[in-house]
């Protein structure tokens, strides 16, 4: 084996050249870089818009409910406000959620910090909600997942 700058033999073992000094130890090859958001962002939106959906089924039964309950004139009259006020709050995580989960499959810009505050608000809803919560924040959180998502976001 001889250098190929200056030309001197080498033994097989050699790290270096002994006359020019040059380096023959093996090039580290650069890590590639871990891809978490563009992976996951799809199944992310898809999970959302999934579970927003069966958000808005309870919603829309709790604001009618206080017009087809059988018992209509029996209950004190803030039950019905109740009735409506829970399920608009359903309704509104609903829609809120369906438009997250539209905007990570469209790549929106936007929609990375609405499924994180999302996600956040989601993590009391025993299992399903913290199950998507946590997937959420682990996939979207970090400084990492900023920049990979501006990257594929669309302006």
């Amino acid at each position: 084996m001889f250098c190929d700058r200056c030309g001197a033999n080498l033994t097989p073992a050699s790290r270096f050249c002994p006359t020019c000094g040059k380096s023959f130890a093996p090039v580290a090859q650069p890590q590639a870089p871990e891809y978490r958001v563009s992976r996951h962002v799809r199944n992310l939106g898809i999970l959302w818009m999934v579970y927003s959906a069966i958000h808005l089924i309870p919603g829309l039964i709790l604001q009618s409910m206080p017009h087809w309950l059988p018992f209509r004139y029996d209950y004190p009259f803030f039950l019905g406000g109740i009735f409506r006020a829970i399920g608009a709050m359903l309704m509104l995580k609903g829609v809120l959620g369906l438009i997250a989960g539209w905007g990570l499959l469209d790549r929106q810009s936007w929609a990375r910090m609405l499924a994180i505050v999302l996600g956040f608000l989601s993590l009391i809803h025993m299992p399903f909600g913290t199950a998507i919560g946590i997937y959420t924040l682990w996939v979207l959180l970090p400084g990492a997942s900023e920049q990979e998502y501006r990257q594929i976001a669309r302006s």
